[in-house]
């Protein structure tokens, strides 16, 4: 009699690719709906609700742009007019009608007088008494900002969907905006797995680490403008990380969790996740970083990061921040963005994932490599200025051109 044959090994799921996972994310992303009417002086970072229009020209007048004199330009064809200085008007009055033969001493900002059609500065000109030599014969429209060049009255200056930096509050102020309509900040729930857990200021227990993930991602939440509560770290059993999950989803928008997401017999995330609500997304084909998960729980969205360092560090650059932009309701493009540059290094094995290298740049203007790419080397992300983006099976040779996003471009 035969021996019976054994069953087959179930097959493996292909892990999903970074492309089709960052898509997948922002599909799913819901911006929140309330929206605060905030002071423009204290919006930097908000994300605008609606589009902002300007109900005025900016300039509001013609002006100068320089220090110098109001002029009628053909009274000055000559180069070298003399003109009597019958007027003196700085930044804040108005002048009088400029007679033909005179000047306005003006200064920046000031507004034209009626009559002038040209400024000249005031390095072009010599000044003796109360008449000025102009040593310049200027066009008609010379140093002068014309009304509205900037802005014009009803034009939209600033598209809802856009998180304003400080350039963007100083244009809003530059149209009298004296507050701003934003979406409410996004509440996020964190926290972090793992008995071997510690914190700064205790004492080593045998086989215990410092949790350093509780500070990268407690750092890169504020960077983000979140409102987050922090629920420590969880021990580790499923009944304690479904506990923390149900009562994380009460009052958050989004829930983060570092740890506990692969599958060891003591990773809860994912059966904590699939028991309390559902598990969408699990496992990219990303290096560091392969055990990322995305699903949701009651009302909240749930991320779960890896418990190494760098792959913690790294997925939430590339994953979380722009699910978060598009959470907070950032409309643009919100994918990394990455720069051709020159690799000064060979990189001869590549992995069949999507690898991410740290980096940094030389002073030759290419890229040099971090000699220990290892998850857990939390050094290499002090050290580099950004991540390589090598695709799966790719090498890399000394000279290439290769795509490098900076950290300065993805932590804010």
């Amino acid at each position: 009699m035969s021996a019976p044959t054994p069953a087959a090994a179930p097959a493996r799921k292909p892990l999903m690719p970074v492309k089709e996972a960052f898509d997948f994310l922002l599909a799913a992303a819901r911006p929140v709906a309330e929206v605060e009417l905030v002071d423009t002086l204290e919006a930097n970072g908000r994300v605008l609700a609606e589009d902002q229009a300007s109900k005025l020209d900016v300039p509001s007048a013609d002006n100068t742009q320089m220090d110098g004199y109001a002029v009628r330009a053909a009274d000055c064809a000559s180069g070298a007019a003399q003109l009597k200085v019958a007027q003196r008007i700085p930044a804040g009055q108005v002048g009088s009608y400029l007679e033909p033969g005179t000047a306005a001493r003006i200064f920046t900002g000031a507004l034209i007088p009626a009559g002038a059609d040209a400024v000249v500065m005031q390095e072009q000109c010599e000044l003796n008494g109360d008449v000025v030599t102009v040593k310049h014969a200027p066009q008609s429209g010379e140093w002068i900002r014309r009304a509205g060049e900037d802005v014009r009255a009803g034009a939209v200056i600033l598209p809802g969907g856009t998180r304003l930096r400080s350039q963007e509050l100083g244009l809003a102020a530059s149209v009298g905006l004296a507050q701003l309509p934003v979406r409410r900040r996004l509440r996020v729930a964190v926290f972090f797995t793992g008995d071997e857990l510690a914190m700064p200021g205790e004492a080593l227990k045998p086989g215990a680490i410092y949790n350093s993930n509780r500070f990268t991602l407690r750092g890169l939440l504020e960077n983000f403008g979140c409102e987050f509560t922090d629920y420590g770290i969880v021990p580790d059993s499923l009944q304690a990380t479904r506990d923390t999950l149900r009562e994380a989803a009460r009052n958050h928008d989004l829930i983060i969790t570092s740890g506990g997401v692969s599958v060891g017999e003591e990773d809860h995330i994912k059966p904590a996740v699939e028991a309390e609500g559902r598990l969408n997304m699990w496992q990219i084909a990303v290096k560091p970083g392969k055990p990322l998960a995305f699903g949701e729980v009651g009302s909240a969205f749930f991320l779960g990061l890896p418990g190494n360092p760098v792959s913690s560090f790294v997925t939430f650059l590339l994953f979380v921040r722009p699910f978060l932009l598009r959470l907070q309701g950032v409309s643009g493009d919100v994918s990394p963005r990455a720069l051709q540059m020159r690799a000064d290094f060979d990189w001869a094995k590549p992995d069949r994932r999507n690898e991410f290298l740290r980096a940094r740049i030389n002073e030759q203007g290419g890229l040099e490599l971090f000699p220990n790419q290892g998850s857990g080397v939390l050094t290499s992300t002090v050290w580099a200025d950004g991540l390589i983006d090598c695709p799966p099976g790719q090498a890399i040779a000394r000279g290439d051109l290769v795509r490098f996003i900076p950290f300065a471009s993805l932590q804010h």
